[in-house]
């Protein structure tokens, strides 16, 4: 079966929606979150995790100008096991929290490799 990364895009300019929600509500978000894991179980093959610093490694020097980090761009991760395009798209815009102002989901198949 197909599997997909599923990258949490920070959309550049845009609203990321405010102040951190109250202990209550992360208490609500982690309960939704846990559900949608148990539900979706058997797809979720790599739940992945926030991305940390990193160096861009390349044969070409830099270039110089206001360029935009990856980090800034790509927040996390995961990998799900997927159907087809759809499906995953389905798992990963069910994951409370994902999908949120300022920020989405891209799906990507991953073609080949184990």
């Amino acid at each position: 079966m197909p599997k997909y990364l599923c990258l949490q895009r920070n959309i550049p300019g845009a609203a990321s929606g405010g102040e951190q929600p109250s202990p209550a509500r992360m208490q609500e978000i982690y309960a939704q979150f846990a559900a949608w894991q148990a539900k979706f179980k058997n797809q979720l093959t790599d739940m992945g995790g926030r991305l940390g610093p990193g160096r861009l490694v390349t044969t070409q020097a830099p270039q110089d100008g206001p360029f935009v980090e990856v980090k800034e761009l790509v927040g996390g991760y995961m990998v799900v096991t997927a159907a087809n395009l759809d499906e995953a798209i389905a798992v990963a815009t069910g994951c409370p929290g994902l999908m949120r102002p300022g920020s989405g989901v891209e799906v990507i198949e991953i073609i080949g490799g184990g």
